[in-house]
């Protein structure tokens, strides 16, 4: 019922590329790359990163790159190294997760009225890697439509800047994030999988590429679609999502581990003495001052402790802060330091030093419910409880989920007619939502709400972009599951601080389900789920019916029944969105901060509208895309979007534009590494 490859790679066979980003050097794998302890600490850095999550990391390992410029991470989490066992092998996530852990900053959502009153739980990643340590592993791009639309809102208050976000240069921006490894040939025949080299990249720090297991219900999946009218897409990851596909991975396929931000961009490192990351250090607030001559303030310190009681400590910022903290924390953090709503800041005592009203609000989230049958085939939940050979293998344990399908309204509605009819009815619903569903007063914030609405609906709606994902489960014993993920949210909620407070968690208030739009296309996809469990090949596999069941037969029993039953797919956004300022924005097309002279915000939380996507893919390449824009402004390289550049002092010569610049070192310390490699050939074979 599975089709396992063993492991087949002779250390010997490894190029130099695989085996510094493979990990499978001691030296590398174990060797605190920057990280250092509170008394090396220095006095100034050119720029502190808030946040060593996925864009954090990124964003150090590129302006580390620059011999002329000091770079601090600061991170809350520890080092994850204690817990390599669990984040190194993809499958743990589903079996040994660190969710709940003193890794998981465990936040919650107040209790959501419209999704039947339930608190649900936000996990995010608290250590080096962030939420990329611990997350599922998907790498599915947005869709050129997505980009462009991204690109439009914002604009109208820099065309030039906003270049930089526009379809062809994202895509480029992903894939020099990723080196992309085809399947091995028999998962690659079992699942079905198909894609197109041409869309990859080749020389990125990350490896996308596939499990080296495959249970054989996945090889169902695409002609079960295709039998209810679902096209396969042949290379999802160009531009157009729409249909179904076999997503690739964050997985090493050197040896089946977990490739993420720590892994990708930090170990390989070579010694920089300009990189320092300190770990167990949550940034409490940057400190602000104003600029002479100018309305604007400018945050000159960074105000850190390791935890609430603890003394604080600071350290001077040379040129900017750079917040990497993800959609709760980034907010959190403007906020405690004085940047947000001002009656928010007023009513938690802090100081209002710039008004921002757009600071947590446009908090948009992909909801996922789903069907469950029961089966007699054997899931990959069967063989983990099996305590086999196989269970423990590198190869089973590099299973992840990954069939997947993206359905635009068309499909999903059932023909186009009724798709334009619904589109229709939202366009219509924009007064009244307008009134009644905006968290905030504030005309700038609802001039946004209007915005993110109206792409939704007359760029998204009437496109080949998904309105919900589909995924195929297949971790839980004796059961196969069909998720439905809701893609772009009519609702958008709200976060803020009570406390000033960095230690104090912020309340999370989504507005799940607030908009009955979201309950019909929901709803909508739950239909079109059953439809495909009653579909061979994949009926063959399916008995009973567990969830709902089968007494869920009309449109009120299934919108009656999916309020209790969403829960989050973990892919929050647009809390710090970048929009112009007068339609509730808080970054530019620079992701500078309005009102702010030298703070930036670089992850997830920057994108003003959800993608048909998971998050990780298009965070990874915004943080390469603002290490571009950064280093273009100091350091005189090429501006993503621009033709032309002013040389920097000291910069790094060489390749800036994949894996090569992040490998440059002595060749003393490259000729270590090749000895290395020789003793342990040695060793080993």
């Amino acid at each position: 019922m599975w089709s396992p490859r063993l492991l087949g790679v002779a250390a010997a066979s490894l190029t130099l590329n695989q085996l510094v980003y493979a990990n499978t050097i001691p030296v590398f794998a174990h060797h605190r790359r920057g990280i250092i302890t509170p008394d090396e600490l220095s006095s100034s850095y050119d720029f502190v990163i808030a946040g060593g999550g996925v864009a954090g990391l990124v964003l150090a390992a590129r302006l580390s790159e620059d011999s002329n410029t000091t770079v601090l991470v600061l991170e809350a989490g520890d080092t994850g190294d204690a817990v390599g066992n669990i984040i190194n092998p993809p499958a743990a996530t589903y079996y040994t997760s660190l969710v709940g852990s003193s890794y998981d900053w465990a936040y919650e959502t107040t209790s959501q009225s419209s999704a039947g009153g339930q608190v649900l739980p936000w996990p995010r990643g608290k250590v080096l890697g962030g939420s990329s340590a611990i997350n599922g592993m998907y790498l599915v791009r947005p869709s050129e439509v997505e980009v462009n639309a991204w690109q439009n809102l914002i604009a109208p208050t820099d065309s030039q800047a906003a270049a930089a976000w526009s379809w062809p240069e994202f895509f480029q921006a992903t894939k020099k994030v990723e080196t992309f490894t085809p399947p091995t040939p028999d998962v690659q025949s079992a699942a079905g999988i198909q894609f197109n080299q041409d869309s990859q990249g080749t020389q990125g720090p990350m490896h996308a590429s596939y499990p080296g297991f495959m249970i054989d219900t996945v090889g169902t999946w695409l002609p079960s679609l295709q039998a209810i009218g679902i096209p396969s897409n042949p290379d999802a990851f160009g531009g157009n999502t729409l249909g179904g596909f076999i997503a690739q991975s964050s997985i090493n396929p050197t040896n089946w581990t977990r490739s993420y931000s720590k892994s990708a961009y930090i170990d390989p490192l070579p010694p920089r003495q300009n990189l320092h990351i300190l770990v167990n250090s949550t940034v409490t607030r940057f400190i602000l001052s104003s600029v002479d001559g100018s309305s604007n303030q400018k945050a000159s310190q960074v105000e850190f402790a390791t935890d609430a009681s603890s003394d604080k400590k600071t350290v001077n910022v040379n040129k900017e802060v750079l917040l990497s903290g993800g959609a709760i924390g980034s907010p959190q953090m403007l906020m405690v330091s004085g940047v947000g709503p001002s009656d928010v800041l007023q009513a938690a005592n802090v100081p209002v030093k710039v008004e921002l009203p757009g600071v947590g609000q446009h908090l948009q989230d992909h909801l996922v419910t789903g069907l469950t049958w029961k089966t007699t085939t054997q899931t990959a939940g069967d063989l983990h409880a099996s305590n086999s050979d196989v269970a423990s293998s590198a190869e089973f344990m590099s299973f992840v989920n990954s069939a997947t399908a993206y359905i635009n309204a068309s499909y999903l509605f059932g023909s186009s007619d009724d798709a334009a009819n619904f589109r229709s009815q939202m366009q219509a619903a924009l007064t009244t939502s307008v009134q009644t569903l905006i968290p905030s007063t504030n005309s700038e914030v609802i001039e946004g709400y209007k915005a993110i609405y109206d792409v939704v609906t007359n760029t998204l709606l009437p496109s080949d972009v998904g309105q919900v994902e589909l995924l195929l489960s297949l971790n839980a014993p004796g059961q196969i599951g069909v998720q439905v993920a809701l893609q772009h949210p009519f609702s958008q909620g709200r976060l803020f601080i009570t406390t000033a407070s960095a230690f104090d968690k912020p309340t999370i208030d989504p507005y799940y389900l607030a908009h009955s739009g979201d309950v019909t296309i929901l709803r909508q996809g739950l239909k079109l789920a059953r439809t495909l469990g009653s579909t061979p090949p994949l009926s063959s596999v399916l008995q009973t019916e567990l969830t709902p069941g089968p007494s869920v037969v009309t449109d009120e029993d299934w919108e009656n029944w999916l309020k209790g039953q969403v829960k989050t797919e973990f892919h929050p956004a647009g809390t710090c969105a970048m929009l112009p300022k007068e339609k509730g924005g808080v970054v530019d097309a620079n992701l500078k901060v309005y009102g702010l002279d030298n703070v930036r915000v670089v992850d997830a939380s920057v994108f003003p509208i959800n993608f048909a996507s998971h998050l990780g893919s298009p965070t990874f390449a915004l943080a390469e895309q603002a290490a571009s824009i950064i280093r273009s402004q100091y350091n005189g390289l090429v501006a993503p979007g621009s033709n032309s550049s002013v040389p920097g002092p000291n910069q790094d010569s060489g390749n800036h534009n994949g894996a090569s610049s992040l490998l440059s070192s002595s060749s003393s310390t490259m000729g270590v590494v090749m000895t290395m490699a020789a003793v342990l050939f040695a060793v080993f074979m």
